[in-house]
């Protein structure tokens, strides 16, 4: 059986996926899944503009795959997601809604993270799955791909 990848490998993974994005249009974060015995399922960056899609957003991607790959239909339960940046409301839902079990993210996102910064959508007491969370993992390197990437935008 292969090891669990840590929280800080599991980001370092998605801080891979993002890479990827660097010196496109898209916005470099990215995401990884990893299954309940710690096997990378799937992985992606954000393509909304690549591929004209509002919904592709890097988590919603290698959820998209993760779910396809996994053999359990879209039911992605005992997985992890790691992605670079804190997930906005439709990630949150997201993720909430393939019943992933922990959610690992490097930078906070103060004006749209939506698992808890600006809201938790996914502990809210209301919904009948919450993910474990754990945030501020690798987070200086996860926002400064993000700074770049803005910097090289003004």
């Amino acid at each position: 059986m292969r090891p669990h990848p840590t929280d800080v490998d599991a980001v370092r993974v998605a801080l891979g996926f993002a890479e990827r994005a660097v010196g496109t249009a898209d916005v470099p974060i990215g995401a990884a899944v990893f299954s309940p015995d710690g096997r990378l399922l799937a992985g992606a960056h954000n393509a909304r503009e690549r591929l004209g899609d509002p919904t592709a957003h890097a988590e919603v991607l290698a959820l998209r795959e993760a779910a396809r790959v996994h053999g359990d239909g879209w039911r992605l339960e005992g997985c992890t997601l790691a992605v670079t940046v804190e997930p906005c409301t439709m990630c949150a839902g997201a993720l909430v809604l393939a019943r992933v079990a922990r959610v690992v993210f490097g930078a906070w996102e103060p004006r749209t993270g939506a698992v808890c910064s600006l809201w938790d959508v996914v502990r809210d007491r209301r919904l009948n799955h919450r993910p474990e969370v754990v945030g501020g993992v690798l987070e200086s390197e996860c926002a400064a791909l993000l700074n770049d990437f803005f910097a090289d935008q003004r």
